[in-house]
């Protein structure tokens, strides 16, 4: 059909006729406009965490509180992704993910200037409210953009790529700004990235809409913000208060019963938020399971490093985001390099390469913990870690740990939305999305819950659960593999 033809039916049925194809410019343009607002997303999951110690200081606050304040955003986040989605196609994907951007920028100002850790926690979590219409929306305007299989599969590793660098570049960038302005800049800095992508997004973005948005479902919503936030909520607060306490006995029961309750409420609806019937495919499952496990080991292993490397041993916030830098390396070579391999030869090889190396670096970080951390040294003595004979090992565990992580991402995306329909492929991403940002919400309340209370001399004793449960994630990445060698 010409152009004039397509202009007319659409004249003829009253519909506004759809705008003119990209430009190859114009397309790469609008993915570095969405790459940069989720290089902002991913970036501030992990750039507090290298500032907490600052942050506690400044606001005279201990662990627990520090906890929500990386846990507000993550928490919010996972809870509003599918959601998020659901509005930008129904209301116009450019407009929503404009509006995120607005929300993000307001609430960092709000961070920024935060009097108390209370204000700070609400201002994370509408951190998170603002960061949820970026991620899902963003990418469903790159594919949008790019009609051709090809050129999306491109910008969809490039995309993958810049996921990676912003996660594991969080630390190094965090303590820089912290050494040099302060823990309050780390919520400054995002102001003007945020002011740089409004614009280009009016200047550059289209707009565009599904072509049948679906229904909103409010229930679904609700009880999944209540499942996810009484789980983290347990993790976080039970080992202060007692797993036995009333309390935490009401924070189980209130997760168990809101996650039933989703699950019968979604099985009621022709149109539900989460298509409960993808987990009964073997490979879908195990890759949302698998990306939990991925953003679990990696917001140990962020978390775990930060306080040893400055409540233990005395470190600046500088010297600790320098020493996470083998872990954005390995992630930002590793990405692109796993969507060769995927686009090569399916997602397994892929998949073993992250496997063996995350499971490689929590197990020297955990022979570590038993054979260089115990001498005994207190906060402000460099001890063990400053010799010669360890600094290797530390970095090379990163090494391992962010390779792993940028083996992973691309093939678990795959493996869970490859065998899928196209019109079930979008809420699949939306899925492992949620359980990417749900895997480093827990991971922050397991690794919060290993250190609190510990005193700088036993933080590595208290660490080395945290090693195990890394390790165990690299290894469960194997499982996901063999399913995906199966499908």
């Amino acid at each position: 059909m010409t152009s004039t033809s397509a202009a007319t039916t659409s004249a003829a049925t009253g519909k506004a006729a759809a705008p003119p194809p990209l430009s190859a410019r114009g397309r790469w343009t609008v993915l570095a406009v969405c790459a940069l607002s989720l290089f902002l997303v991913g970036l501030d999951t992990t750039i507090v965490n290298v500032g907490l110690p600052a942050i506690g200081r400044g606001l005279g606050v201990g662990t627990r509180d520090l906890e929500w304040i990386v846990d507000a955003y993550t928490v919010v986040l996972a809870s509003l992704l599918i959601s998020a989605g659901a509005l930008a196609d129904r209301f116009g994907r450019r407009r929503v993910f404009q509006c995120g951007l607005v929300v993000f920028g307001l609430a960092s100002l709000v961070c920024a200037l935060a009097p108390s850790a209370g204000a700070l926690v609400a201002a994370r979590a509408l951190q998170g409210v603002g960061a949820s219409m970026l991620s899902p929306v963003a990418l469903a305007i790159v594919v949008n953009a790019m009609p051709d299989p090809r050129e999306r599969a491109r910008a969809i590793g490039v995309w993958a790529s810049v996921f990676g660098l912003s996660m594991a570049a969080g630390p190094v960038t965090g303590g820089a700004l912290v050494a040099a302005f302060g823990w309050r800049s780390v919520f400054w800095v995002n102001l003007p990235v945020v002011l740089v992508a409004v614009l280009l997004s009016v200047r550059f973005v289209p707009e565009s809409r599904a072509p049948r948005a679906r229904r909103p479902d409010l229930p679904g919503q609700l009880l999944l913000t209540v499942a996810v936030c009484a789980t983290v909520a347990v993790l976080i607060e039970a080992p202060r208060i007692g797993w036995g306490s009333p309390w935490a006995l009401a924070g189980v029961a209130a997760a168990v019963a809101a996650t039933a309750g989703f699950a019968l409420a979604e099985r009621g609806r022709t149109e539900p938020l989460m298509d409960l019937g993808l987990f009964r495919q073997p490979a879908f499952g195990t890759a949302v399971l698998g990306a939990v496990a991925v953003f679990v080991a990696l917001t140990v292993t962020l978390l775990l490093t930060t306080f040893q490397l400055q409540h233990a041993r005395g470190w600046t916030p500088l010297a600790a985001g320098l020493a996470s830098l083998p872990m954005a390396v390995g992630a930002t070579v590793c990405a692109p390099l796993s969507g060769v391999l995927v686009g090569r030869g399916g997602p397994r090889r892929p998949l073993l390469l992250a496997a063996w190396s995350t499971a490689a670096g929590g197990a020297l970080l955990l022979v570590r913990a038993y054979l260089v951390d115990d001498a005994p040294h207190g906060a402000g003595d460099p001890g063990a870690l400053s010799g010669a004979a360890d600094l290797p090992g530390l970095l090379l565990a990163l090494l391992l740990l962010g390779a792993g992580f940028g083996f992973a991402n691309a093939p678990i995306t795959n493996t869970a939305v490859g065998g899928l329909p196209a019109d079930r492929a979008g809420v699949a991403g939306a899925i492992t999305s949620t359980a990417r940002q749900l895997g480093s919400a827990v991971g922050i309340a397991i690794a919060g819950g290993l250190v609190a209370g510990a005193a700088p001399a036993g933080l590595a004793a208290a660490s080395r659960t945290g090693w195990a449960v890394v390790t165990a994630c690299g290894l469960f990445l194997l499982v996901v593999a063999r399913a995906a060698r199966r499908r």
